[in-house]
């Protein structure tokens, strides 16, 4: 059974940086992508980034481009995703993902596990 957890969430201000980790267990990932979502209240849940597990090929949203970045340490099974200067529209639940494939996207209905999420919240 695949588990992931998330961690790192937290309350910042405006222009700070977090760092969220996803670690990754119960199964051999190489063949996996990885992919970073949010979810605010009242609103559609959004892909953030998402990267092949060995390849290092990365994707990102538009509204993150230039301020997130997306990567991965294959040895500890761990996903990163480090957000610097946020934005209170940043704030949302922040989940990890699993895909059964290779190839990462942005559409989170093509992932098939899932992590419990980690809150970010961003003041003004």
């Amino acid at each position: 059974q695949v588990q992931l957890v998330e961690s790192g969430g937290g309350l910042v201000q405006a222009g700070g940086s977090l760092r969220l980790s996803c670690v990754a267990s119960g199964r051999t990932f190489s063949s996996y992508a990885m992919g970073w979502f949010r979810q605010a209240p009242g609103k559609e849940r959004e892909g953030v980034a998402a990267i092949t597990w060995s390849g290092g090929t990365t994707f990102y949203a538009d509204s993150t481009k230039g301020r997130f970045t997306i990567s991965r340490d294959t040895a500890k099974n761990t996903v990163y995703l480090q957000m610097n200067s946020l934005k209170p529209e940043d704030t949302a639940v922040y989940y990890c993902a699993a895909r059964t494939s290779r190839l990462p996207t942005l559409r989170g209905f093509e992932y098939d596990y899932w992590g419990q999420g980690t809150q970010v919240t961003v003041s003004s």
